[in-house]
């Protein structure tokens, strides 16, 4: 017998801040916008597994507003995935003009 060959994923995880300028109310939208943006990815992007971002249940303690928790198939699925034109279109419309800081960790499971 063979030993079963282990398969390697990639997680992506990413933490924004929002910007200071936004009310509330803007940042509950925003906030939707990114999470809708980015989990609708799953299914168009090649090599994205899975996709989930964190809006809700936020504590003080924290020094983040959002966080996406994805996996991809490989390091490669992950280097397509960033230039991605769906991908690019969400970070462009419902991300980038509303965060003023972005954390990643990109790691192998």
């Amino acid at each position: 017998m063979h030993p079963k060959k282990k398969m390697i994923m990639v997680k992506h995880v990413i933490l924004w801040t929002l910007s200071p300028n936004l009310s509330e109310e803007e940042k509950k939208a925003v906030k939707a916008g990114i999470k809708e943006g980015l989990e609708g990815l799953v299914g168009k992007v090649p090599g994205l597994i899975d996709a989930k971002v964190n809006i809700d249940g936020r504590l003080v303690s924290s020094n983040a507003d959002v966080m996406l928790d994805s996996t991809l198939e490989s390091e490669a699925a992950l280097k397509a995935y960033a230039t991605h034109p769906e991908h690019v279109a969400v970070a462009d419309s419902k991300v980038r003009p509303y965060t003023v800081q972005r954390s990643c960790l990109d790691f192998e499971i």
